[in-house]
């Protein structure tokens, strides 16, 4: 098949759909990389100005604590004034509002301090009163001036019992001009001289910082108020929306946290950022809020100029990118192309090899059949041929020379049964036919066996044999097989020794594994032979004047590595040889043979 063929077969619309694909995959690219930069944009712009936010209230609660910490200090300091100490410890309640007149002269603002409050004014009390023991008001005398306060608002200062710490509280009074303000009130204890125990408590009501300084978050648009009792308390804005708010900010406290929390509230289409912070926890009176309010106008309008930027520049990506789509798709038309005709040439030979590898497959198959076959074929004449010769050594009576000659062609027969039980092994493990039967095998056993059989061989009687191995030494494996492997290694050792040589043994266990070396004296392997010693039909030039035929040692390997094990030359140097055969343990619980 020729080029223009092979492009003919070739989808026409190739470069359409390539192009297609491309603008398709960079419009989504584009449109998600858009929405992710929006997004962090937009997530960047909220945080920056949550974070914002939060300064400005820290800064805030910071000025409401130093201003607190005064506060305590001061009444702190109050309750500790002897002649209010006097009239408690004696008992002498129609001279304690009196003497502490005169005490707190300079706490108690009077009425033009409080027409005209200045900075000192929020250290300055509206009111006082005292309870007793109980937690039960200590009612003054019309003269006493201890500030006005209504009969019922007298009654939200008592307590259920006189506190022994400071309690924090917020009332919501009328201000004389027909609205509403809000008083915070403060309960000191005051303990006996005598026991240490609370005897009384001191009530003072204080003008609440409820705007923040001009200098500070008020700039930034932030509204500060106090709830207390449903009603909310909120400069700057109208009686309808606090009432809103404030509904919003009770079902948020008994939904969740009471103590802290905050969401966003849409007003107007803008949204505003609402916290609470409970003002008084632990506190024996009624729980206040406080409830700060920032509007989120400016990140609205941030968002959105934002968003149109992220726009803009997405659409001029969006545009260079299509346009880049086009230019690569067709570059890259060219290549696909010539790869479609390299792909049809390459199907064709693929073909072509594909039929030579089942060609070969078949040669190595009817190889092996025929080895195979043939090692069983000539077992049968090789026996006639033995027993033919067995029956003339008989018949001929003794006559030494012709007994020698038949002798000797006895021996050749079984060299040649050893040879085709060799050659139809190897046939066998080559066509993967060859099946092992595994189990716990006393490879103790297997080696004096092997020695013994090795002692009975011709010229192994002057040899020195060493050897060293446990009693029950146990591999996983099949026996007869194993003990070929042993066979030839030992024979291979005695067949290569040198006249009153020595074949060291040895056998150990070993991180899991059986370790077997068996060395022998002899002339060593050049090293040019050393690679090629495990070939079949190989023999260096150490064994060209011994019997043999080269299949022993390609035998044992291959066998030991149907056993999962290995078969190497350690090495072969001066007037020693070894080789080692490693072999696996048997699992636990293996039964032994």
């Amino acid at each position: 098949m020729n080029r223009r063929e092979s492009s003919s077969t070739f989808p026409s619309g190739f470069r359409v759909k390539l192009m297609a694909a491309m603008m398709l995959v960079v419009s989504v690219v584009t449109a998600l990389a858009l929405y992710y930069a929006n997004r962090n944009l937009e997530l960047s712009v909220e945080r920056s100005l949550q974070q914002q936010f939060r300064a400005e209230l820290t800064a805030l609660h910071n000025i409401q604590q130093l201003r607190l910490a005064a506060l305590v200090e001061r009444c702190r300091t109050l309750v500790r004034r002897p002649r209010i100490q006097a009239a408690l410890e004696d008992g002498a309640l129609d001279l304690l509002y009196p003497s502490a007149r005169d005490e707190l002269r300079d706490v108690v603002q009077a009425e033009a301090a409080a027409a005209a409050p200045d900075a000192e004014s929020v250290l300055t009390a509206e009111f006082y009163r005292f309870l007793d023991r109980n937690g039960a008001l200590i009612p003054p005398q019309p003269a006493d001036n201890v500030g006005r306060l209504a009969p019922e608002l007298e009654s939200r200062l008592t307590l259920p019992s006189v506190p022994d710490r400071r309690q924090i509280g917020y009332i919501v009074r009328a201000d004389g001009r027909g609205g509403t303000a809000l008083s915070e009130i403060m309960a000191m204890p005051i303990e006996s001289l005598e026991t240490g125990e609370p005897i009384a408590a001191l009530v003072l009501g204080f003008t609440p910082v409820v705007d923040p300084p001009e200098s500070g978050p008020a700039q930034t648009g932030i509204m500060r108020g106090i709830l207390v009792g449903g009603v909310l308390l909120l400069p700057d804005a109208d009686r309808p929306s606090s009432d809103e708010l404030a509904a919003k900010v009770l079902a948020a406290i008994a939904a969740g946290d009471e103590a802290e929390g905050g969401f966003t509230l849409e007003v107007a289409g803008i949204p505003q950022q609402v916290f609470y912070k409970r003002l008084n926890p632990d506190s024996l009176y009624a729980p206040a809020h406080e409830v700060c309010v920032y509007p989120l106008a400016d990140l609205v309008t941030q968002q959105r100029a934002l968003r149109w930027r992220v726009l803009g520049a997405g659409a001029l990506l969006l545009l260079i990118a299509l346009g880049a789509s086009v230019f690569v798709s067709r570059r890259l038309a060219v290549p696909v192309e010539k790869l479609a005709v390299d792909s049809v040439r390459e199907r064709e030979g693929r073909a072509r090899a594909e039929h030579a590898l089942e060609v070969t497959s078949e040669e190595l198959q009817r190889a092996a059949r025929f080895s195979s076959d043939a090692s069983h074929q000539l077992k049968t004449p090789v026996a006639v041929l033995r027993a033919g010769l067995e029956e003339l050594r008989e018949s001929a009576g003794p006559q030494a020379e012709l007994d020698i000659e038949v002798s000797s062609l006895i021996h050749q027969t079984y060299r040649l049964s050893s040879i085709i039980d060799d050659l139809l092994l190897l046939s066998r493990m080559d066509a993967g036919q060859l099946k092992l039967t595994f189990g716990s095998v006393n490879l103790s056993q297997l080696i004096d066996a092997s020695l013994d059989d090795l002692g009975a061989q011709p010229g192994a009687a002057d040899l020195e044999i060493e050897q060293d191995f446990p009693a029950d030494l146990r591999i996983a494996g099949d026996s007869h097989y194993v003990g070929l492997i042993l066979q030839n290694l030992l024979e291979n050792a005695r067949k290569y020794n040198r006249p009153g040589g020595r074949i060291r043994l040895v056998a150990r266990a070993e991180d899991g594994m059986v370790r077997v070396s068996i060395g022998n004296t002899g002339t060593a392997i050049p090293p040019e032979s050393q690679g090629r010693i495990f070939e079949r039909f190989h023999r260096g030039v150490v064994g060209e004047n011994l019997p043999g035929y080269g299949l022993g040692l390609n035998l044992a390997r291959e066998l030991a590595r149907l056993h999962q094990g290995t078969l190497r030359l350690v090495g072969s140097i001066a007037d020693w040889t070894e080789f080692e055969l490693k072999l696996c343990v048997p699992p636990p619980g293996g039964e032994g043979r």
